[in-house]
């Protein structure tokens, strides 16, 4: 089953509720009537029943973290922050920008992990980034030339209707 996409479980939570059922276990209360207590289903305090048997209390305390462990401590994501606010031009790239290549380039170098660009996407949007455009403009711009095109020049070059659709 699951949570749903977004919801952590929270693992204190279920170790508190596993330990109240403790209690009411050792109380000699009914499986469906700790469930009904609780807010679980009655399977469950008996699985539960079953580990204090083999394990006691220590049965029921949580089992640590859910999935893989991560290959980026909290230091390294520090690091990789760091880097990417110091900008692509510190490490030798001609631009200002941010590719998924570069910030891969960036976290092997300063972590020596490899990542996939699909996961260091993943972990730019954890650390709050996303994708943006360049703010800065070319400046071999002229303003004027630019002017001239879309006021004078455009207009000449635009396809007209012809023959009945111009009227």
């Amino acid at each position: 089953m699951g949570n749903p996409a977004g919801v952590k479980r929270d693992f204190d939570a279920l170790e508190d509720r596993r330990l109240r059922a403790y209690a009411l276990i050792k109380q000699g209360i009914t499986d469906a009537e700790v469930a009904r207590q609780i807010g679980v289903h009655r399977q469950s305090v008996g699985r539960w029943r079953k580990q204090i048997a083999e394990a006691g209390r220590g049965g029921l305390k949580k089992a640590g973290r859910a999935g893989r462990k991560p290959r980026l401590s909290e230091a390294d994501l520090r690091k990789v922050e760091r880097g990417l606010k110091a900008g692509p031009e510190t490490f030798g790239y001609e631009t200002g920008l941010w590719t998924l290549e570069r910030v891969a380039k960036l976290i092997e170098d300063e972590c020596g992990v490899r990542y996939h660009l699909g996961h260091v996407w993943w972990l730019l949007r954890k650390l709050g980034w996303s994708c943006q455009r360049p703010t800065g403009r070319a400046l071999e711009r002229n303003e004027a030339s630019i002017e001239h095109w879309k006021k004078k020049r455009w207009p000449q070059l635009k396809k007209k209707p012809s023959g009945r659709a111009a009227r």
